[in-house]
């Protein structure tokens, strides 16, 4: 003991640091943790109801595990973000970034929460190419991207004749727009990148993967304090027990699973020919109940792709198909006339919204009720039930989605007061509005955005390979 007495005090001393307090520490004191990220869909963007993105609400959530408030930062360009983390300037980076062995050198990654994929594309129009010798045309990624670094490696072990440019002015979503307007040929961009953004841009295409699917996670400091990084991963063991993470992968990702090109072409067709006849209407609704007019507008395509003449085979009719019980519920006494339709509609809607337990929270409401105002409120409430029995959460529409189907099934329909729906209409009536939805939102806030007629010279950060 007399020999190991010292080395103890010596080992007390090391740990304390002379009295400093470690990361985890002055983040709590100072009461806010410090987040480094990128603008983008899905990272952080300003939203209809506000600042949002998949990295935004994660990092959110773990400043709320830590007790303290969420400061973000936005980096110029992807190049910035991991000297932010080194340098202090950030505690952590949330900003959609895949773990490479380069990048792992200076930082220290946490862990994995989603897995992505680097993919080439081009759009409708551009020959099609099957690998990256088959290229005819102008290649360009994000400077300081792991795209740029990916295709360094490519060039030169497999591909020695590959050109391709960085760009450090611009980012991946505003590449993928400069592809769609045929200002370069290819990009290449992750996954959940592409998916976002061809509900915008339809003609985009997805030639090839480039790459194995990669991890994306939060960088920390690669120095010896850990206790930070030691708190988000006990953080992400928490979230993942509790489908937190899973729910939120579902309120970012989950309508997306599909594209359809045909109806996503159409439906921004009709934004243009039939939508400004309407809008008047949907705006006055919406002031009338509260509600985004375009989640309005995204429930009438939805239900008549805005045809007022609309008449479904069991007899519902109008912009909104409301059925003759509810045109004479609500006082009115024209289906097809498309501003009753859309008042009328939107009052239901209300009325189906409040009946939700106010417990629920956004966006989890607004999907539960689009659910309940397709399928009926008492067949949404079986799903609920049977959500709950089975150990989901009946207030979380990822859970719920998974139980609306069983409903036409005799095994499960039995259990419930209601019996017999056609779960899987809700489900697909739902996810359908909250793509319009999005695409509406995109839409509206073009109208204010100067395009760019081409690249700007002043934005390539390297020559061609």
């Amino acid at each position: 003991m007399p020999r190991l007495a010292p080395l103890l005090l010596i080992a007390i001393g090391l740990a304390g640091c002379n009295g400093q307090p470690n990361q985890l520490q002055r983040v709590k004191q100072a009461g806010e943790l410090v987040v480094v990220t990128r603008e983008g869909h899905t990272t952080y963007y300003k939203g209809p109801h506000g600042t949002t993105g998949f990295e935004y609400d994660l990092a959110g959530q773990f400043a709320d595990y830590l007790g303290v408030k969420l400061k973000v930062k936005v980096a110029a360009s992807v190049a910035d973000i991991l000297p932010m983390v080194q340098n202090g300037a950030a505690d952590l980076a949330a900003a959609g970034l895949t773990v490479t062995p380069q990048r792992a050198k200076g930082v220290r990654f946490g862990p994995s929460y989603y897995t992505i994929t680097p993919e080439l594309v081009y759009r409708v129009g551009t020959p099609e190419p099957d690998n990256l010798k088959d290229l005819n045309g102008y290649l360009e990624v994000v400077a300081g991207s792991s795209h740029a670094a990916l295709l360094r490696r490519l060039k030169s072990t497999q591909y020695t004749d590959l050109r391709f440019a960085t760009n450090k002015e611009l980012d991946s979503d505003e590449l993928l727009y400069f592809v769609w307007e045929h200002l370069i040929d290819y990009t290449v961009a992750d996954s959940n990148e592409v998916a976002v953004n061809q509900r915008f841009y339809p003609e985009l295409r997805v030639a090839f993967d480039v790459g194995p699917p990669e991890k994306l996670a939060w960088a920390f400091p690669a120095g010896p304090d850990h206790s930070l990084y030691r708190a988000a991963v006990k953080f992400f063991n928490v979230i993942r027990k509790d489908h937190r993470l899973d729910q939120l992968v579902e309120r970012h990702y989950g309508h997306m699973k599909e594209f359809d090109y045909v109806g996503t072409r159409r439906f921004m067709a009709h934004i243009k020919k039939r939508l400004p006849a309407y809008e008047p209407f949907f705006k006055r609704a919406a002031r009338k109940t509260g509600e985004d007019w375009r989640l309005l507008a995204a429930m009438g395509y939805q239900e008549s792709h805005w045809d007022p003449k609309a008449v479904s085979p069991t007899g519902v009719k109008g912009i909104m198909m409301i059925t003759r019980k509810t045109m004479h519920y609500l006082g009115l006494d024209n289906r097809v006339d498309p501003e009753q339709s859309i008042v009328g509609g939107a009052r239901y809607f209300e009325m189906v919204k409040k009946k939700i337990p106010e417990r629920v929270g956004e966006p989890d409401r607004t999907w539960l009720a689009l659910a309940a105002y397709n399928v009926g409120f008492g067949h949404l409430e079986d799903a609920r039930i049977l959500t709950q029995r089975q150990g989901g959460d009946p207030d979380k529409w990822v859970d719920v989605k998974q139980r609306l189907p069983l409903l036409s099934h005799k095994k499960w329909y039995r259990r419930t007061e209601h019996g017999y729906a056609r779960g899987r209409e809700p489900v697909r009536y739902v996810e359908n509005i909250r793509s319009y939805y999005d695409i509406l939102v995109w839409t509206t806030k073009q109208d204010d955005k100067p395009r760019p007629e081409d690249p700007p010279a002043l934005a390539i950060d390297s020559p061609v390979f």
